[in-house]
């Protein structure tokens, strides 16, 4: 997957985050939407720590001489767990 398609996977994303943070400050009258929306959310913040992990990796691989291409998207599990 190329850097390009990385980050536009990213774009939509935060779009996407951006829409519902925006839904649920001017509509928060239907909870199970709004709970719904959580739960998007929170996916949404996964994936996109994946997408920048899988960033970093390629830049790495890049950086090091070796191929961007055998960069692999990590688990959630892994992505969620880092030490900042």
């Amino acid at each position: 997957m190329p850097d390009e398609t990385v980050l536009d996977r990213i774009d939509a994303l935060v779009r996407e985050e951006h829409r519902l943070l925006h839904r649920e400050e001017t509509d928060a009258q239907d909870e199970r939407a709004l709970a719904d929306d959580r739960v998007r959310l929170e996916a949404i913040g996964v994936e996109l720590d994946q997408c920048w992990d899988l960033l970093r990796q390629r830049r790495a691989r890049r950086a090091a001489g070796q191929d961007p291409d055998a960069a692999t998207v990590r688990d959630a599990e892994t992505v969620e767990h880092y030490r900042q």
